[in-house]
């Protein structure tokens, strides 16, 4: 793997990796955060989510990533606004500049630099990857996403009938539970993967 680019914030270092096939990789501490050798799972966060709503015209998405989940939601035509809420602007440069990503040029989106929490208004579906899980978050203070308190908040950010859809490297049965608390349908999904435990998307319904 050939390094290029590195970049430190008050959150540590990001190091932007490629591989002799062309491939990307984005180590957030030493430890592996996303690449884009597929995107299946990324990609049915925002599919799954938008099918779930019946007319959905709004969406946020926490975390850019490689942009995999900002490309699956451009194609809908019923989304009139789509907002993405990224805390690292290196990741922002990154997809534009190294990645050549271009969906972020649709008029109806927005890349917002900041934390997902912090955004205000109101969203039909709200899809968050931020963490390799709700138990493997990039940052300490990310833990208080997929709380009790945190779960609450990004409910109440939802339209009635509203969705959260939530990404995962591996199941964790606590966070469904604690969905199911808020939300009366709660839907898991999972996408086999060629090493370890399956990808898992949570969509949950609200009422």
């Amino acid at each position: 793997m050939k390094i290029v680019a590195r970049s430190e914030s008050a959150r540590g270092e990001l190091v932007l990796r490629k591989d002799d096939e062309g491939h990307f990789e984005v180590i957030s501490n030493g430890v592996f955060l996303m690449d884009t050798r597929n995107g299946r799972s990324e990609r049915l966060l925002v599919t799954a989510a938008l099918d779930a709503h019946p007319a959905p015209r709004s969406l946020l998405i926490g975390g850019l990533g490689v942009g995999f989940s900002l490309a699956a939601a451009v194609p809908d035509t019923r989304l009139e606004r789509i907002t993405v809420a990224e805390i690292e602007p290196t990741i922002v440069d990154w997809y534009e500049r190294e990645l050549g990503g271009t969906a972020q040029q649709d008029p109806r989106v927005t890349i917002r630099i900041g934390d997902v929490a912090d955004q205000s208004g109101s969203y039909d579906v709200i899809c968050l990857d931020v963490d390799n899980g709700p138990d493997w978050t990039v940052t300490e203070s990310n833990s208080s996403l997929y709380d009790d308190a945190g779960t609450a908040l990004l409910a109440s950010r939802l339209t009635p009938g509203g969705v959260l859809a939530v990404w995962s490297a591996h199941h964790v049965p606590s966070y469904e539970d604690l969905l199911r608390r808020y939300f009366p349908v709660v839907r898991v999904l999972t996408v086999d993967v060629p090493r370890g435990e399956p990808d898992v998307v949570y969509v949950a319904v609200k009422a």
